[in-house]
């Protein structure tokens, strides 16, 4: 997510929302929205990889222009609205239309049902995107900044995107290909409006210390996508994807253990 965020990374008070329209952060949020509708546009035209790439692309402005706003201080509640309208469009509309056009369409072979069911996919996608935006705003005063509830949009279209790009580089066809589509579909729309808890990587600043393990993780992360960037991505995206779920169990499973155990009283 881009510029909602307002707090003072280091535990200070929130600052005033500013009304002025700021030219950087702006101008890396319409680049993330021209790379998504960038990436309807290739899809209709059944370029499939350039269509994944662009969202993907879409998805690291998206996460420089919040950034480089609190850096510089030009957050503003324009820039809030203008980054949720950006993302409905590049991580809601887009992965939804570019999966549709690279499979679920297909599902119509199969028969008039499994052509609705193709199509209901896609748009459970969407306005499961539309509601985990619209609730991240309604919470972002009041919610855990380590944690996002729910997989981040970014993250959902990330995964769906390297899926197409993946399944694009290797050929994929046939009935596999098509129920693959329908279930990560499905999943990463129930998973943006799930409970689940997905850490946000926002306690990692510029300015602040990180251990050495980090310094080594990084350069290994970026060998690895320039090794296989179709295959490297779409494993981080289903590993992060799990991570909410797993991390949400271990919680309810650690809270359940340290309930006291209370022993039934007896009478008389």
């Amino acid at each position: 997510m881009g510029n909602p965020i307002l707090d003072d990374p280091d535990g200070a008070a929130p600052r005033p929302r500013r009304r002025g329209i700021y030219v950087l952060p702006n101008l890396l949020t319409t680049g993330s929205l021209f790379a998504g509708f960038y990436g309807i546009i290739a899809s209709i035209d059944g370029r499939y990889a350039p269509a994944a790439i662009a969202v993907i692309v879409a998805g690291v402005l998206d996460g420089l222009d919040g950034r480089l706003a609190r850096l510089t201080h030009t957050e503003s509640e324009f820039g809030q609205q203008y980054d949720s309208l950006s993302d409905m469009v590049s991580f809601g509309l887009a992965p939804a239309v570019i999966v549709y056009q690279w499979g679920l369409v297909r599902l119509a072979d199969y028969g008039w049902i499994w052509a609705k069911l193709g199509w209901l996919a896609a748009f459970i996608y969407a306005v499961a995107g539309a509601l985990r935006l619209a609730r991240f705003n309604v919470r972002v005063a009041s919610a855990d900044r380590r944690f996002f509830e729910g997989l981040p949009s970014p993250s959902a279209a990330g995964l769906m995107m390297s899926m197409v790009w993946l399944g694009t580089v290797l050929g994929w066809t046939g009935g596999y290909t098509l129920a693959l589509a329908f279930v990560v579909s499905s999943v990463a729309g129930a998973l943006m409006i799930s409970p689940f808890p997905y850490y946000s990587f926002k306690e990692i600043h510029p300015r602040g210390r990180i251990s050495f393990t980090y310094v080594f993780i990084v350069p290994l992360v970026f060998v690895l996508i320039a090794m296989d960037p179709p295959a490297v991505l779409f494993s981080i995206g289903v590993i992060y994807a799990l991570s909410g779920p797993l991390l949400g169990l271990w919680r309810l499973r650690r809270r359940s253990l340290r309930l006291p155990q209370q022993e039934p009283t007896r009478e008389g």
